[in-house]
């Protein structure tokens, strides 16, 4: 036989509270004690109840819904990123929309109209395309990663002390020159510290070295036709010279690696490889590059401990909103493989 739904009614009879007082429990818990809260809660288990979330949503006006918008998942940091996120659920039980963006103002704010169309909650991004000022006129919860986080709520890696790690791992390897390829970043971006790190360490220890600012595409076909010139480049500039190579991510490292396994049969003894992220492709290499590990999983927990507080802030009588911006840094961990 098929079970009987409980209701609100059901629930108001098992513990002699009112179905004003059940209804308060689902949509304000906050103006109940907290024994009265745990009587409802334990009617719940008792009577079996199952949820009406679509009933829930038009009472409350509450989705627990988030939105995401992320630049593109050709990167496997975004992708892996993106991975860890949704794997919140479980412990905050917030469910994703998701939008990849393509570097146009235009169309990423068409993205976030339909996401409030939605009634999300909250919002993590990691394109960097629209300011963070104008993400905080939005009025609800916004966290940033690896972005520009002036007036937004942010959690990011050391990307300075990243940079740092790298740069001394390939000095330690013996380098002759020092080569850091990365697209031109304005200091506002916290990946700017990846260059700052490599280019105060080579001057620190008077190392020979050259940064190579240039967009090497959201495209495996631009990446790879960049990343031959560059290879070129390297080859002629510096024939006879180790070449120490810090990429600014583990995508661009592992077709760095390919082109030259693809040329010499071999990865030449004459390059070492560091990459940045510790995303899944470095492990899974043809040589397992060495990385700095931006601990993905620790980074989207931070992410959503931090959205997840403001989003039930917001849902008090009385909420006391952020007077500023919380920022926090995660450590990165040097992890070495096979390159360097």
């Amino acid at each position: 036989m098929k079970s009987k739904k409980v209701t609100f009614a059901d629930i108001a009879a098992y513990t002699n509270f009112s179905k004003t007082t059940i209804s308060r429990y689902f949509n304000n818990p906050d103006s109940l004690t907290l024994e009265n809260q745990q009587k409802i809660a334990d009617a719940l288990v008792a009577l079996d109840y199952k949820e009406n979330k679509v009933g829930r949503i038009l009472a409350s006006g509450k989705t627990e819904f988030v939105g995401i918008i992320i630049p593109n998942l050709y990167m496997h940091y975004y992708a892996e990123m993106l991975n860890q996120i949704l794997a919140t659920y479980e412990t905050y039980g917030y469910k994703f929309l998701v939008f990849a963006g393509n570097e146009k103002k235009d169309i990423e704010r068409k993205y976030i109209e339909e996401l409030l169309a939605y009634n999300i909650e909250g919002m993590i991004i990691l394109s960097p395309t629209i300011s963070s000022k104008e993400l905080a006129a939005y009025d609800i919860p916004v966290v940033g990663i690896e972005r520009e986080d002036r007036c937004i709520c942010s959690v990011n890696t050391d990307n300075y002390m990243g940079g740092v790690q790298a740069t001394s791992l390939l000095k330690k390897c013996g380098c002759d020159i020092f080569i850091h390829i990365n697209a031109k970043l304005p200091d506002t971006v916290p990946a700017y510290g990846r260059v700052k790190g490599f280019t105060d360490i080579c001057e620190e220890y008077q190392l020979p070295h050259e940064r190579i600012f240039t967009e090497l595409g959201n495209s495996y076909e631009d990446n790879r036709e960049k990343m031959l010139g560059i290879e070129k480049m390297l080859k002629e500039r510096y024939p006879d010279q180790k070449k120490g190579v810090f990429l600014s991510n583990d995508t661009h490292a592992n077709v760095f690696l390919n082109i030259l396994i693809g040329k010499y049969g071999r990865f030449p003894a004459d390059y070492k490889i560091v990459g940045f992220d510790n995303s899944p492709i470095s492990s899974e290499a043809a040589i397992p590059i060495s990385t700095v590990g931006q601990q993905i999983p620790v980074i989207a927990r931070e992410a959503m401990e931090l959205l997840s507080v403001q989003m039930d802030e917001r849902k008090k009588r009385r909420p006391v909103l952020l007077k500023e911006p919380i920022h926090r840094i995660v450590t990165p961990v040097l992890i070495r493989r096979g390159t360097a």
